[in-house]
């Protein structure tokens, strides 16, 4: 044991005397000048980069003495594009300068107040329910049922829903799973399944487009502002006063919801995702790096700020209110929730 010790030890000895050594002799060796490499051409003319002392380089005259020297170590940081023969004329960029900003933006930027800002609207819907709970019906249920919803209606919805659930899921796991989910997984087992995740992304993407569009096409005609929308507005619905405020078919924050959250923010998540997976119809774009940046910054806000909204939405549908949940799961309504919460669209169907 001591013997291979002392071995071990002695090589080591060696080792950083031959390193010492070679970084002395280079540090004060005369460069010779190198001569330069035969061009394709057969004709070995030394290039206007290589200057005439070699010393200069290291000193930094060269640089002072022709600031226009068109080296390739000083434009490699840098994003305009150079000639390169090859097909990927992406690869005529040694260093993307843009790309480290695009860095900054996605890591600091959306990570940092993206994450404040679902954790803000959670922990806000959380405070909702403790404080004010289900918001109960001021009378019993009547028992008598109307019609709401048909079935295309629900399934339309149900799907979006689902998949809307997958893109969130997956989407935030992809943007910080690797600050809590890889230091429990282990790298190999979180890369395995975030590629499971990536899939199920990206294969979900187009269904939740195709709901957005057929959801749109058939409640459009019911989202068109009208009356009652702007007393909801100066009262907030009676959420907070919790006075009663007549509505139509869907009141101004269902209207909000279905114009800004799942119309306008879910097309620019959708076009934006096309983007990312290269599948965008009708018109061809270059999938360079600086598309694919601008399409995952816009696509990452957007996705953030549906999801931050769709806590909301889906509080109220669900156990913030009494009764709201069962439109879409049965697609009959208590004629009691109807009149108290949409008494216009009410009075309309029992004249």
């Amino acid at each position: 044991m001591k013997r291979s010790f002392s071995k071990v030890l002695r090589t080591l000895v060696v080792a950083a005397g031959l390193s010492l050594t070679l970084a002395s002799g280079m540090t004060y060796a005369e460069r010779a000048a190198m001569a330069p490499l035969p061009s394709p051409s057969g004709v070995d003319i030394p290039p206007k980069s290589v200057p005439a002392n070699p010393n200069s380089l290291a000193n930094g005259t060269q640089a002072q003495a022709q600031p226009a020297n068109p080296s390739i170590f000083t434009s490699a940081n840098s994003d305009p594009y150079n000639y390169v023969s090859i097909p990927d004329k992406e690869s005529s960029v040694l260093i993307q300068r843009s790309g480290e900003q695009w860095r900054v933006i996605r890591n600091g930027v959306i990570t940092v107040y993206g994450g404040w800002l679902l954790a803000l609207a959670f922990f806000g819907v959380v405070a909702m329910y403790m404080v004010k709970g289900s918001i109960k019906l001021h009378e019993p249920m009547s028992g008598v049922k109307i019609k709401r919803f048909s079935a295309f209606d629900r399934f339309v919805h149900w799907t979006m829903a689902a998949s809307f659930l997958g893109l969130a899921f997956t989407g935030l796991l992809i943007l910080y799973g690797k600050y809590f989910a890889m230091p429990i997984m282990g790298g190999v087992a979180y890369g395995s399944f975030l590629d499971v995740c990536k899939n199920i992304h990206n294969f979900s993407g187009p269904l939740f487009t195709i709901c957005i569009v057929i959801f749109f096409l058939l409640f459009v005609s019911k989202n068109i502002p009208g009356e009652g929308d702007l007393n909801w507005i100066l009262n907030f619905g009676g959420l907070l006063n919790g006075k009663h405020i007549p509505a139509g078919f869907f009141n101004f924050g269902e209207k909000f919801w279905f114009w800004f959250g799942m119309t306008f923010l879910g097309l620019v998540i959708s076009a934006s995702g096309f983007v990312l997976d290269m599948i965008v119809p009708f018109m061809t774009i270059e999938y360079t790096r600086g598309t694919m940046q601008i399409a995952n910054i816009i696509h990452s806000s957007a996705a953030i700020l549906m999801s931050a909204l769709a806590m909301g939405h889906i509080y109220i549908g669900t156990i913030g209110m009494q009764g709201s949940i069962d439109g879409m799961k049965t697609g009959y309504v208590d004629a009691t929730w109807a009149k108290e919460h949409h008494e216009l669209w009410y009075d309309k169907l029992n004249k």
